[in-house]
């Protein structure tokens, strides 16, 4: 399950959170985000428990766009004890984000 995250719980449920996580970032009106998100919950099922993945949508949470200064969507960011690690830019394919997940664990 790909958990929502938003500026006011991001920090406990990303930086906090003890295990790695891909927070990808998005909009509803972003047509390359769709296959993102496919992705990140066929992910977020095979990982579940080693690995969590998380969706912020930026137009409802624009203090954490602007922190991680993310300037195009769809991005996925890579934390890891609460530093962004790697990032993924753009409608990447499965086999490009499943080593960055894996480089986590």
């Amino acid at each position: 399950m790909v958990i929502e995250v938003t500026d006011h719980n991001f920090e406990d449920e990303v930086l906090n959170f003890d295990l790695p996580v891909a927070v990808d970032f998005w909009a509803p009106w972003c047509a390359p985000c769709r296959p993102i998100a496919t992705i990140t919950e066929k992910l977020s099922q095979e990982y579940k428990g080693r690995f969590r993945f998380c969706k912020l949508n930026v137009d409802e949470n624009p203090q954490m766009a602007v922190k991680y200064q993310v300037m195009s969507i769809p991005l996925l960011l890579f934390f890891k004890d609460g530093q962004a690690i790697d990032q993924s830019l753009g409608a990447v394919p499965e086999r490009v984000i499943r080593p960055k997940v894996e480089a986590l664990l």
